[in-house]
């Protein structure tokens, strides 16, 4: 698979997960209890914790990219 059509499903991934998680941290943060540290915990931990997930896609779409810089080749 060319490296560019990789990039694109990938954007389009985060993009996808991203509408999803941001939608799940704000329904969960409403049913949380009314306090300031608990509002600071959570959105915390959520603001840094969406990065996890996505890593394994992100290095798919760059796997293509390293490999064919390795031997040389180019597939653009």
């Amino acid at each position: 698979m060319p490296p560019r059509l990789r990039r694109f499903i990938a954007a389009v991934g985060v993009l996808a997960f991203l509408t999803f998680y941001v939608w799940a941290a704000i329904s969960i943060g409403d049913r949380l209890p009314d306090a300031w540290w608990i509002d600071l915990l959570f959105y915390g931990i959520a603001g840094t914790a969406w990065g996890l997930p996505l890593i394994p896609l992100l290095r798919w779409a760059e796997q293509g990219g390293r490999r064919k810089q390795a031997t040389g080749t180019t597939d653009d």
